[in-house]
């Protein structure tokens, strides 16, 4: 993640940008130090402060902002994406919660917007569909793939 590199950038102490997300310094320098994982909200209203993009604060894109790039996640669409990367990949719930080490239900309740996707499983998903996080929340309208290494070997048949 880049929350010290773009913070540092802008010539701010943790203390000034824990206030504004409304948290102590010790919980910021817990995430910027990757102790501890941002909740998602959190990191979109860092990206929101900074002007940036949550593949960009992540590390998935060079590309500081996608210019159509929505402030808010839509946890409406971002649980119809996250099922159509699940189906566009032939993989049951059941499969992907086992290789995510997850309870099935929880990635029932993300494809169901019953709650939002969690940081960590958001960059697991990423990182095994190779779509933009943004794509996946809600904030862009294109999808964009993100070029990282495959992790094909989770996926049966391909």
């Amino acid at each position: 993640m880049r929350l010290k590199e773009i913070r540092e950038e802008s010539e701010l102490k943790q203390f000034a940008v824990s206030k504004k997300l409304g948290v102590s310094r010790g919980t910021y320098s817990l995430w910027e130090l990757e102790l501890d994982p941002i909740p998602i909200k959190r990191l979109n209203d860092f990206c929101k402060i900074f002007n940036c993009s949550i593949d960009y604060a992540l590390g998935f894109s060079n590309i500081k902002n996608y210019k159509a790039n929505r402030k808010e996640i839509d946890i409406k669409l971002s649980s119809i994406r996250l099922k159509e990367a699940r189906i566009a990949h032939k993989l049951t719930q059941d499969y992907l919660a086992n290789k995510l080490s997850l309870n099935r239900s929880l990635i029932s309740k993300y494809e169901k917007g019953h709650t939002i996707i969690s940081t960590t499983f958001l960059i697991e998903y990423v990182q095994l569909f190779k779509i933009s996080s943004d794509y996946l929340l809600g904030k862009l309208d294109k999808k964009i793939i993100i070029n990282i290494k495959s992790k094909a070997h989770l996926f049966p048949n391909t």
